[in-house]
């Protein structure tokens, strides 16, 4: 008799956005990112404006609550947890700003369930093509990503064009990998570090450079941009010197 294949289950993987007072961003988001996935995650980390009245409304969304503001870095974990405790082969990480287009989610899977050209993280990079006309990045964060990432690349012999995009793509393998232990904005340096010593293989995505608003805070000190890029520097030495000590002899 002839023998009949299964046909292949499509991938599942879920859809996470780490979400910090943006009530009047997450609805719209949200009905945006629900146009090209089902499964979406909504991680609100201690919002205090109303956002999460706008979550509790929906039925189409899971959330998970911080009980207070923990930061990005471990909004992002949480998020991570979620997807390994559930039948998931991977996770999408999506910013609720308005700055990622979510009709690129398709793609970002696609590219991480690609047996032909294998990826373990699909990392969205706004510098991987040139901008548009007419459209600039304020002046320190573009200086500052520029030279963080350049100081990745040369450490740990990466080619990445754009270290800090938030609108990425993991594989169950990749998260099986990672041991994040950084809440803040520095949390993808150590994603990188850790990524770089399990081999974990990486692409860069071009995705669209948008900035909806330039004076967008980052809170506190880290609004300074020296301030900012020295935290950078210290998180991605700790993280290093944390592989370093974890390495078998």
């Amino acid at each position: 008799m002839p023998r009949h294949d299964a046909t292949p289950r499509p991938p599942r993987f879920l859809t996470a956005l780490p979400v910090y007072n943006e009530a009047s961003h997450v609805a719209g988001v949200l009905d945006e990112v629900l146009r090209f996935t089902p499964d979406v995650l909504v991680v609100d980390d201690g919002s205090a404006d109303g956002t999460s009245d706008v979550l509790a409304r929906r039925q189409d969304i899971h959330v998970v609550r911080h009980p207070i503001n923990r930061g990005y870095g471990a909004a992002l974990t949480t998020a991570f947890a979620e997807a390994l405790a559930g039948d998931w082969d991977g996770l999408v990480t999506i910013d609720c700003d308005g700055q990622h287009q979510p009709q690129l989610i398709p793609e970002f899977i696609r590219r991480a369930s690609d047996e032909t050209q294998p990826a373990d993280i699909v990392s969205g990079s706004r510098y991987l093509q040139p901008p548009p006309p007419g459209v600039s990045v304020p002046a320190d964060r573009r200086q500052i990503n520029h030279n963080v990432t350049a100081e990745l690349n040369q450490r740990l012999g990466f080619t990445l064009t754009d270290a800090f995009c938030g609108f990425k793509a993991y594989t169950r393998r990749s998260l099986e990998c990672l041991r994040i232990q950084e809440p803040g904005y520095a949390m993808p340096l150590e994603v990188w570090v850790q990524a770089a010593a399990a081999g974990l293989r990486v692409v860069e995505l071009p995705v669209p450079l948008i900035y909806l608003d330039e004076n967008r805070s980052f809170g506190g000190s880290l609004d300074d941009a020296a301030t900012r890029l020295e935290y950078y520097r210290c998180v991605l030495d700790q993280a290093e010197a944390a592989m370093a000590a974890n390495k078998p002899e």
